[in-house]
């Protein structure tokens, strides 16, 4: 991995790994939103079929959470302390270490792919590669969900969940610019859901399908 933003990304995960689970745990539980946008994203892969790629799965909640709507789904994260964490938590789905940048899947091999909150640590002008390389291992009309924060600037972590050192910055971004970065690599915009827009950071969801 050439670029030193990866490299950072993957030690500040690697270095607060347990702290991070530990914050996201039963995030779902309070956020009816989020749930129901998962459940859309089910039922639209369902109806294209093949298995679904969490990347930057983390601990692999929300992995957990599509596997009990009924998708076949599994994990890929830059971090392997979270990797481990994922396959402690949640021994009977599969779990692997990559990038984004350049998914370890073939070509067409899958049919859906979640990036739920993981493309906020990719800069600008890597995001159209990465959706590239979402579009790459999609099927023909197969589905990608984008979850993201709301904002116009970046901001820099510099202590972890659990007090130690990190270096990771996340981009906040406004929906107009997720979709036209999807547009651009091909996709077509389904929906954008824009949520608590009176929160200092709201949350979004872009939903798109792949080329049939």
């Amino acid at each position: 991995m050439p670029d030193n933003w990866l490299n950072e990304t993957r030690d500040s995960y690697d270095t607060d790994a347990a702290g991070y689970a530990e914050q996201v745990r039963g995030l779902l539980d309070d956020r009816p939103y989020l749930r129901a946008g998962l459940a859309v994203f089910a039922e639209t892969v369902r109806q294209s079929g093949g298995p679904v790629a969490d990347v930057g799965c983390g601990p692999g909640y929300v992995t957990r959470h599509l596997r009990d709507l009924g998708v076949d789904a599994f994990g890929i994260d830059l971090s392997p302390e979270m990797v481990a964490i994922a396959r402690r938590d949640h021994p009977d789905l599969g779990f692997e270490v990559g990038s984004m940048t350049d998914l370890p899947l073939a070509d067409g091999s899958v049919g859906g792919v979640l990036a739920f909150w993981s493309v906020i640590h990719i800069p600008d002008a890597a995001v159209p590669g990465v959706f590239e390389e979402f579009r790459r291992v999609l099927r023909p009309g197969g589905q990608v969900l984008v979850g993201f924060h709301v904002g116009d600037e970046t901001r820099h972590s510099s202590t972890g969940y659990t007090g130690q050192p990190i270096n990771v910055d996340s981009h906040r971004r406004r929906p107009g610019q997720i979709s036209e970065w999807l547009r651009e690599a091909g996709f077509t915009i389904e929906a954008e859901l824009l949520m608590r827009p009176d929160d200092e950071v709201p949350g979004a969801i872009a939903f798109a399908q792949a080329p049939v």
